[in-house]
């Protein structure tokens, strides 16, 4: 997930995010984004919940994109 935070709150954020079970990583970012955090979750419904309830409820956060990753079997 790529996280764009308000100007000087990114600290914050990136403290709050840490705090949160579940999340795989967080980093800090330079350009578009102020942050990436890899969650991994066992079905959609559970990623919805984190995001919407928990991601987009910090103070701070002005945006977000949600990137999926897909596994292909060959």
């Amino acid at each position: 997930m790529l996280i764009t935070t308000a100007t000087g709150k990114e600290n914050y954020v990136l403290e709050q995010l840490r705090q949160l079970p579940g999340l795989s990583e967080v980093h800090q970012l330079f350009g578009q984004f102020d942050l990436i955090v890899r969650v991994e979750t066992k079905d959609y419904d559970t990623l919805c919940d984190i995001v919407l309830g928990k991601f987009r409820t910090i103070q701070g956060v002005t945006s977000s994109r949600t990137l999926i990753t897909a596994r292909f079997n060959r």
